[in-house]
């Protein structure tokens, strides 16, 4: 289906004609002209222009004087008003708020391009910053102000979010609160996300609890050419309770205030591009649908000016039968084309980007900034060449590979981009990520390069300047609006969380009050400073050289005896007793001698003397290679091309099996489907996750797939084919299932009830069928324990129900079933009573979110509650695993590890966490000794692997008996 425009312009039939008056000779046409010349401001032309000037009577229009200010509000730029930082108090104070003074704080202003760090006390009133470094007692001892004593730790502004859909799909979803989509066409440039916003949506506070107090709502830009109208929002619930309260400079246009002719303000438009506008057409109907909008547009804004033009001119009976051209479908594109909207635009590839530059010179549309932009770093000379200025890049950073045209991107375009003089901004795109760990994707772009003042200003004042609002927030001066946070540690630090937000004054979270303490280490010294991250230059010059295809495979592969001196931790599997199958750890100072991929001697003597290649780790770690559960690894290329992947499966709840499998539940083996050398799996090798367990089932929040998930299996994520010595590690891992209410955003909703797959479940394992087809075959080996039943659900009540089921299947078998939980969400909740029934846990993601109804009962760990749902399961004896949220965001495993240590405060050490991507995976799959001391080890230079100082440097494989070099 083509996209279209459809509209046609008539100047005249936008409003009634003017009313209009006729002045008598007998009321003075001097006093008159006086009047008009006051009223109007105009020139001495006017008084000497005989056009002007009639013989008798004088034609001039009752509504004069608004049709002059709302042609002089043409030419107004928004942007704050004179006396903004004149103001003793912010319009969105709220009475009754207590003053509070910050005491002894690192303060992070955001001034300075990020690098202005002051020393002292922060004081905040009537919902603004009233004062930065030395306060005077005088100014709050004699009012009834709070104290707070930060001991020096970072406060930072509050968190901007770009780029969010908050409140548009509220958590959990429901199908009454999706305002997401709109079906009714390419260009919508009138719809408003304010009207869809939901105040209860449960992101907001979480999102708070990352210290995020402000996000940018777009509506859709995923199907629309122009999805509608964005707003800037704060995350503060109001006393008012509605949307309208809070947004952030409210348009005039909103609810038909007059404007501020000296102080109008921001409107915000989103427009998109490429592959996520093929609802309504290819690229070509996408820009053509742009153009015409525009150019529609353009007519208006041509005629208002030519209006005006004669209305300042005084040639009131040249106009005399029309109105000021204007039509409120298009409205917001003239203020487009006046420079009075930031314009935010959703592209990734370079075809798009080039298109988007192409339009903006076209119709001269400033564009503020690009959302994505995949590939922009492969051509920041596309970018540059918009109209009006240098735009912002608005990043995240392990987005890629799941979609095709964002095949390209890369992990080091923000400092690429940086480099090349773009403001860079990092967002969370929620729901697409969860908006609490926006910090996250500053710490990884600090991480592969971007310096820190950069990093954190692409979360503070990057998008504050980006949206026209740096007047108020993202930068901490006096003067401007009193959001910020106060953090337990650098907020470049792994793990960072707030102990204290504030939103216009008000304390929104605050750990204290909650009895939340600070976890165990995040006092030291080293977690006071941005994170020593490793040097990725080279690797950064590949990126772009390449065009985002860089060779993944090793540098090198060495057959001999590989030395690693100044190795700092050895963690090894310890396989001489499987009922406590674990790992061995060493610490301190050491040399590691590999020969032929075996570790062959460890300690200060062991030189490696005739060794082959000598690498110095630099205090790092070498660790076992970790596992991957649950994503699409292995068996697909792009997650959303359905072409890369293996194909439409048959859900047996929801159709017929089709006869020739003779098989009625249609069950099917990864094995069978198997990819190796995907770049998803060898990004995930390099990134030392070296095993993979997949299932046919999807680990993303809105889409489990089918009932039934097929046989997982166990791989080598480094392997070349699968005939390869230990490329496959089990071939049938596991079987299946999943059950659970189904997101009404997933493909199959409503899907199947929650009692039907329960009853569907208890058939299969009580009475089965033939033994000669898959599913009676392998759902026998499942009820008497021979493979482990892995079961993806949410709720604490199904969990309940299917623990139930499990005591009656091992009475009426007289066996033991070995049962598995994944991504568990409100297992918590039933920690005790899931250790007794031996039932196995993988939580996925670590750290949860209430996507779904089933989800809503989680514990959401620091600053919100003093436990995590990991924690509180291995505190009961559960063993627990970790699973991935998908695959493009495998190469992240080892910090999600790390950020479980901190979160549990001391609960988890090192070594459990390396267990739970380890052996906890292997002891819950059944596959304990297929990896064994064969398994392979990961050497990583810098430091530990569970946090931002180290990166992989070699892969030790003892199966094939090789090291390869990165």
């Amino acid at each position: 289906m083509p996209l279209h425009v459809q509209d046609s312009w008539d100047s005249t039939a936008a409003r009634p004609p003017l009313r209009w008056r006729t002045v008598k000779p007998q009321h003075s046409a001097l006093l008159a002209l006086l009047a008009a010349f006051a009223l109007y401001g105009l020139s001495s032309s006017f008084l000497s222009d005989p056009r002007n000037v009639p013989d008798s009577d004088r034609v001039v229009p009752l509504g004069a004087s608004d049709i002059l200010e709302q042609c002089a509000s043409r030419r107004n730029t928004p942007g704050p008003s004179s006396d903004l930082f004149l103001r003793d108090r912010s319009d969105r104070f709220e009475p009754g708020t207590r003053p509070t003074l910050i005491k002894n704080v690192t303060l992070w202003t955001g001034a300075r391009n990020g690098t202005e760090i002051v020393y002292g006390d922060i004081y905040l009133d009537k919902g603004l910053v009233q004062g930065i470094g030395y306060i005077p007692e005088a100014l709050y001892t004699s009012r009834d102000t709070d104290v707070v004593d930060a001991h020096g730790a970072w406060v930072t502004p509050g968190l901007i979010d770009l780029h969010s859909h908050a409140g548009l799909v509220s958590a959990p979803i429901t199908a009454g609160a999706l305002e997401l989509d709109s079906p009714n066409g390419p260009i919508l440039p009138w719809l408003r996300s304010i009207d869809g916003l939901n105040t209860h949506d449960a992101a907001f506070a979480y999102a708070v609890a990352g210290g995020v107090t402000t996000v940018q709502v777009l509506p859709d830009n995923g199907h629309n050419a122009i999805g509608g109208q964005a707003f800037m929002i704060k995350l503060r619930k109001t006393s008012q309770r509605t949307p309208t309260s809070m947004v952030i400079e409210l348009p005039y246009q909103l609810n038909g205030t007059r404007p501020d002719p000296y102080a109008p303000r921001w409107r915000h438009l989103v427009m998109a591009c490429g592959e996520s506008t093929r609802a309504y057409g290819n690229r070509m109907d996408n820009m053509w649908a742009l153009r015409a909008a525009f150019a529609m547009a353009r007519g208006f804004r041509d005629a208002q000016d030519a209006f005006c033009a004669r209305a300042e001119a005084g040639l009131w009976d040249e106009i005399a039968t029309q109105s000021y051209p204007e039509e409120y479908r298009w409205e917001v594109l003239v203020d487009v084309l006046r420079g009075k909207a930031k314009v935010s635009v959703q592209c990734e590839e370079a075809v798009d980007l080039d298109a988007m530059a192409r339009l903006s010179q076209e119709f001269k549309i400033p564009i503020s900034s690009f959302h994505g932009a995949s590939e922009g770093y492969l051509v920041p000379g596309v970018l540059r060449s918009t109209f009006a200025g240098v735009p912002t890049i608005v990043l995240s950073t392990d987005s890629s590979r799941q979609k095709r045209e964002t095949f390209r991107a890369s992990e080091f375009a923000p400092k690429v981009l940086a480099e090349n003089g773009f403001p860079i901004a990092m967002k969370s795109d929620h729901n697409l990520h969860n908006s609490r760990y926006l910090l996250y994707e500053a710490q990884q772009a600090h991480f592969y390069g971007l310096p820190p003042n950069i990093a954190l200003a692409s979360v503070t004042s990057a998008p504050a300047t980006s949206s026209g609002l740096l007047h108020r927030i993202g930068i901490l001066r006096e003067g401007a609006d009193a959001d910020l946070v106060l953090w337990d540690s650098h907020p470049l630090q792994l793990g960072a969380t707030p102990r204290k937000v504030w939103i216009d004054g008000i304390l929104q979270v605050d750990a204290e009050r909650s009895r939340i303490p600070i976890p165990k280490g995040k006092n030291a010294t080293a977690r006071r400073e941005p994170p020593k991250v490793p040097d990725f230059e080279a690797e950064k010059d590949k990126a772009v050289r390449y065009e985002g295809l860089v060779s993944l495979r090793p540098n090198m592969t060495v057959g001999g005896r590989v030395a690693f001196r100044n190795v700092g931790e050895l963690y090894t599997r310890d396989d001489r007793d499987y009922a406590n199958f674990g790992l061995d750890v060493r610490e301190g100072n050491m040399n590691v001698v590999v020969d032929r991929g075996r570790v062959s001697c460890v300690g200060e003597a062991c030189e490696g003397e005739n060794a082959d290649v000598v690498i110095d780790l630099r205090g790092g770690a070498i660790v076992p290679g970790m596992m991957s559960f649950g994503p699409s690894l292995g068996i697909e290329e792009i997650e959303n091309e359905p072409s890369t992947g293996d194909g439409a499966r048959v859900d047996a709840l929801r159709v017929n099996v089709p006869k020739v499998m003779g098989d009625i539940g249609g069950l099917v083996r990864v094995s069978d489907a198997l990819q190796f050398g995907t770049r998803n799996a060898l990004v995930a090798h390099r990134a030392g996750v070296t095993y993979a367990t997949t299932s046919f089932l999807k680990s993303a929040a809105f889409s489990r797939g089918s009932f039934i998930g097929g046989l997982s299996a166990t791989f080598r994520t480094g392997a070349n084919h699968g005939m390869e010595r230990a490329a496959i590690i089990k071939s049938v891992t596991a079987l299946h299932v999943a059950i659970g209410r189904a997101a009404p955003i997933s493909p199959s909703y409503p899907g199947t009830s929650v009692s039907t797959e329960i009853a569907t479940l208890r058939r299969l394992l009580l009475k089965g069928e033939d033994e000669n087809t898959e599913t009676g075959q392998w759902f026998k080996k499942a009820a008497n324990g021979a493979i482990p039943l892995v079961i993806d659900v949410s709720s604490a009540d199904v969990m309940a129900t299917l623990i139930r089921l499990k005591n009656e299947v091992e009475e009426r078998r007289g066996s033991y079933m070995r049962m598995v939980f994944s991504r568990a969400t409100e297992a918590h909740l039933l920690a005790d009573e899931i250790a007794r029934a031996r039932v196995g846990v993988i939580l996925s993601p670590s750290r949860q979110f209430p996507w779904t109804w089933d989800e809503r009962r989680l514990l959401p760990g620091p600053p919100l509650s003093n436990h995590t749902a990991l924690a509180t399961l291995l505190k009961h004896g559960v063993t627990v695993g970790l699973g991935a949220w998908d695959a493009s965001h495998v190469q992240g495993t080892r910090f999600d590890l790390g950020w479980a240590v901190w979160d549990s405060n001391g609960l988890i050490t090192k070594k459990q966490a390396y267990e739970l991507m380890t052996t906890n995976l292997e002891k819950i799959l059944d596959i304990e000794g297929r990896v064994g001391d064969m398994g392979e080890l990961v050497a990583y230079e810098g430091g530990s692997a569970l946090d931002f100082t180290s990166k992989p440097v070699a892969i030790i494989l003892p199966a094939r008996g090789l090291v390869e070099m990165m």
